[in-house]
């Protein structure tokens, strides 16, 4: 059977096909389907979505401890909160098989940072493969459940954005279950206590050397000889994008395990061409292998070390040339950068915020990081995921130091960030008392990776109905007295709700509580929310003056007309009311849909 998947499509059926019973992840683009694939296999696969990566992948290392084949999924980011258990399981070994896939970013489309984790099979000592397309992403996830199994190890499996999303062909096969292995009680292998980790320790390297043979000698390694002049060595995407360049011109050495990197396979290519290109993206990671090796090649001193190298890329560096292409006059191009969507719960609340002063706006990851732009200018920096709270505790401190600041800090995340890490974070604030003030953006769902559940929506990945968290609750858990939830888009409650909160000499949170527009309402959203997006605004040209202050709520579905100098309403509005209470002279009113 064949089908047209992408590469996370074929993860997913990969760890279908490969017996696999057990799967977690956080959401992250570019892996987030992986996860929601896995759970479509539900018969066979339980699927759940975790509160963050790491507990992702400890969860997952308890499912292949217990003796079941098991896969966790991430974004790059998302393995730097998962290393801690990754580099102690990559110590103990597995029972039954276990994959960790990394989805890299090169060109960071949607990321904070481009790091490249190849480099953590190599830090963690662990094996590593890099499909190239949608096939190979499905026969290497299986292929790295037996490589852990038969080697003892975790296996990193790296994706790239490109392999991630494009389509590609894919034989399909059955299920082939491989059951769920005995638990043995094995504290010498499992209890990480120093006395045993030293001797753990010592296995890793013993397990790296038969890694290094099987690579040499794996068909996950190969070569494609055409030309002597020129040998290309790459891996994952990159190889594709190389014979696009080269084409026949060159020989290729197409790695697709890369740790250990296969040291022989290597020498004997570079000594039968001429001239060695190393086309890899990020990282000169196989490029330091080979000089290492006592080969000359080109690499890092030609190709680009940031972004994808797209064959245009490729083609640049190498040749000096592009392929031709339509001319434009660039100056006619319109910018579009990203904005919060009509209706936006987040709208009032930055809104609100980038009109005060004095405040120090600490930022998270997620829709609301566009809090940051124009028109708004509320946020201040973002770092990473739940960072917002003890950056921004850290922040006031400093504030705090000094008598006569009057600056105050304001950290801001979603609820899924909270969720994420955003709790530990809140508990340092509330530890040590300092007066930051937390909002909280509750929109019920994971809005910018595209709707997943958490715990605070009610339900699980696979569409059981659980016991939602109460975040009001949580906070006061934590250690948080002073708290209040409010409609953001009641610009007057946003409004006292800052003054309250910056009248306080204690820490205080405020929860905005208001659905996604674009979420699709369960029972319960329905039962509290009821109403709601059912109205829209619209513009009563007669009184509207022109005076452009519904243009500065950033909403997307409200136009100006410069000739007519009037303001209007697109069908994409769905009532939220800002623009409505924005409007100094009562032009904006509300109507059915």
């Amino acid at each position: 059977m064949k089908k047209l998947l992408t590469g996370n499509e074929a993860i997913a059926r990969g760890a279908y096909e490969a017996g696999v019973k057990f799967a977690s992840a956080y959401p992250g683009t570019p892996s987030t389907e992986i996860l929601e694939n896995i759970a479509t296999y539900k018969e066979d696969i339980l699927a759940e979505w975790a509160p963050n990566e790491k507990v992702a992948l400890e969860a997952v290392i308890g499912a292949s401890i217990a003796g079941a084949r098991s896969i966790a999924s991430m974004k790059h980011v998302g393995v730097n909160v998962a290393a801690d258990p990754l580099f102690t399981y990559a110590y103990t070994g597995v029972n039954g098989g276990m994959v960790l896939v990394t989805a890299d970013e090169p060109g960071q489309h949607s990321s904070q940072n481009e790091q490249d984790n190849r480099n953590y099979a190599k830090f963690a000592k662990i094996a590593m493969l890099e499909p190239a397309d949608s096939q190979e992403a499905k026969d290497m996830t299986k292929a790295a459940f037996e490589i852990s199994e038969k080697y003892d190890t975790p296996v990193l499996l790296r994706m790239t954005t490109r392999v991630c999303h494009s389509k590609g062909i894919v034989e399909c096969n059955d299920r082939q279950e491989a059951g769920i292995k005995d638990y043995v009680k094995n504290t010498k292998k499992y209890i990480t206590v120093p006395a045993h980790a030293r001797i753990l320790r010592l296995k890793v390297e013993e397990r790296l050397q038969k890694l290094l043979e099987f690579s040499n000698n794996t068909s996950l390694n190969y070569i494609e000889w055409h030309s002597a002049k020129i040998g290309v060595i790459a891996s994952g995407g990159c190889c594709s994008y190389a014979k696009e360049v080269f084409g026949d011109s060159a020989s290729y050495l197409k790695l697709g395990f890369t740790y250990p990197l296969p040291t022989e396979k290597i020498k004997e290519f570079c000594q039968k061409v001429e001239k060695v290109y190393i086309i890899e993206e990020n990282d000169p990671y196989i490029e330091e292998q080979v000089r290492i090796l006592g080969f000359d090649c080109i690499g890092k001193n030609l190709i680009p070390f940031c972004g994808e190298l797209t064959p245009d890329v490729i083609r640049k560096a190498v040749y000096g040339k592009e392929n031709p292409s339509i001319d434009y006059d660039a100056d006619k191009v319109v910018p579009r950068p990203p904005t919060l969507c009509a209706g936006c719960p987040h709208r009032g609340l930055f809104y609100t915020l980038g009109k005060r002063k004095n405040l120090l706006l600490s930022g998270d990851i997620g829709c609301y990081t566009l809090g940051f732009a124009e028109p708004y200018n509320a946020m201040d920096y973002n770092i990473c995921m739940g960072a917002s709270i003890s950056a921004g505790h850290g922040a006031q401190q400093v504030f705090s130091m000094q008598a006569n600041s009057p600056m105050r800090a304001v950290a801001i995340l979603g609820d899924s960030t909270f969720f994420h890490t955003g709790i530990n974070s809140l508990l340092d604030v509330a530890y040590n008392r300092s007066n930051t003030i937390t909002v909280i953006l509750d929109n019920r769902i994971t809005g910018m990776t595209g709707h997943q559940e958490n715990p605070g929506s009610g339900y699980t990945l696979q569409g059981k109905e659980t016991r939602p968290v109460d975040i009001e609750k949580l906070v006061k858990a934590c250690g948080i007295d002073q708290v209040i939830v409010i409609n953001p888009n009641d610009l007057k409650a946003v409004e006292d709700a800052l003054d309250w909160a910056l009248s306080l000499n204690e820490p205080a949170v405020i929860i905005t509580r208001w659905p996604c527009v674009l979420k699709k309402f369960s029972p319960q959203d329905k039962e509290e929310f009821k109403g709601s997006f059912t109205k829209r605004c619209t513009v009563n040209t007669e009184v509207c003056v022109g005076c452009r202050s519904c243009i500065k709520t950033g909403c997307p579905a409200i136009y100006f007309d410069k000739t007519s100098k009037k303001a209007s309403i697109g069908l994409d509005c769905v009532g939220c009311e800002v623009c409505l209470q924005v409007c100094p002279k009562q032009a904006i009113q509300k109507e059915e849909a």
